[in-house]
């Protein structure tokens, strides 16, 4: 079979599509044969070297963590799903930018008719990750929520969640993507510059009760000393460093939170009924895999990218 691998830690040009063995499925898990692969940011930053201290990798190793396809056979005690199913689910170590992949069973649900194999392929990491920042910042009816990132593939799942919790919710994002954040129940609002005194005027009264940190920068500097944010009410899944030098919270899918099959059926169901949209912004065959990468770390791409294996 074909996989994405890397030999060393780089940028884009260390990926290479390989012919490796296709794998056996142990006990407790399931070959998949994989539909489409979500792309996210944090493998790259894995690949090149950034998360050592956090994920260390052995070299070759693969990449991907989400995936949707169709179970081929499984291992030994496996009840959770059979060969033919449609599935959605997540691996680790990364491996899911492959044709095929072993996953834990458990970490694999039925795909639903409604949800598109894009979609499915997507969802997983972000999916975690933005469940686990809006449960972080508890927002309730008619709180002021702001996500910073609001169109990005944790931002704008993240803002559809808060909007479903009742809260108001303001969305930074580049002017391209206001028209996809009203759309959504989102007030928008350009990031840059005086960012702090139009998220006052856009909030009622100027109040701001929670914020979601999808971008790092000095987003935590604004919302605890400008806007008055408490450090409880505000997560981020960039600024390490705010969590001990703020107080404020670091939860997300890397912080293994929110990581679980319910809640991924959760989401799954949320799709289903038209009550989540996971923007797809492209999709790249899997030797196209460096300009997949390309267009991810080039920023301003509106929700996800996906590998079509």
């Amino acid at each position: 079979m074909k996989a994405v691998q890397y030999n060393q830690y780089g940028g884009v040009d260390v990926l290479q599509v390989e012919d490796v063995p296709s794998p056996s499925p142990g006990t407790g898990q399931a070959l998949v044969r994989v539909k489409t692969a979500g792309l996210n940011p944090g493998e790259a930053h894995t690949r090149e070297g950034h998360m050592q201290a956090v994920y260390s990798v052995t070299f070759p190793t693969g990449q991907g963590h989400d995936l949707a396809g169709i179970v081929v056979s499984v291992g030994e005690g496996v009840t959770e799903v059979a060969a033919g199913d449609e599935v959605i689910g997540w691996v680790d170590p990364l491996s899911s930018q492959a044709q095929y992949v072993v996953a834990e069973a458990d970490h694999l649900i039925p795909k639903p008719a409604g949800v598109t194999w894009e979609a499915a392929g997507a969802l997983a990491s972000a999916g975690f990750t933005a469940w686990a920042a809006v449960r972080a910042v508890e927002p309730a009816p008619g709180d002021t929520v702001i996500v910073a990132g609001a169109a990005g593939g944790v931002g704008s799942i993240a803002v559809q969640l808060a909007v479903r919790a009742g809260a108001r919710v303001i969305g930074l994002a580049s002017e391209h993507n206001h028209d996809w954040l009203t759309a959504h129940g989102v007030t928008p609002v350009s990031y840059g510059p005086g960012v702090a005194d139009r998220i006052r005027a856009a909030a009622a009264y100027g109040r701001v009760d929670a914020f979601i940190d999808t971008q790092g920068a000095d987003y935590v500097e604004i919302a605890l000393d400008d806007l008055g944010v408490a450090p409880g009410r505000f997560n981020t899944i960039v600024r390490f460093d705010a969590v001990q030098t703020h107080g404020v919270k670091f939860e997300g899918y890397e912080a293994g939170v929110s990581s679980g099959a319910a809640v991924l059926a959760e989401l799954a169901g949320l799709i289903t009924a038209g009550d989540l949209e996971i923007p797809i912004t492209a999709t790249y065959p899997l030797d196209e895999v460096r300009k997949a990468f390309d267009h991810l770390e080039g920023g301003h791409v509106r929700g996800k990218i996906v590998l079509v294996p």
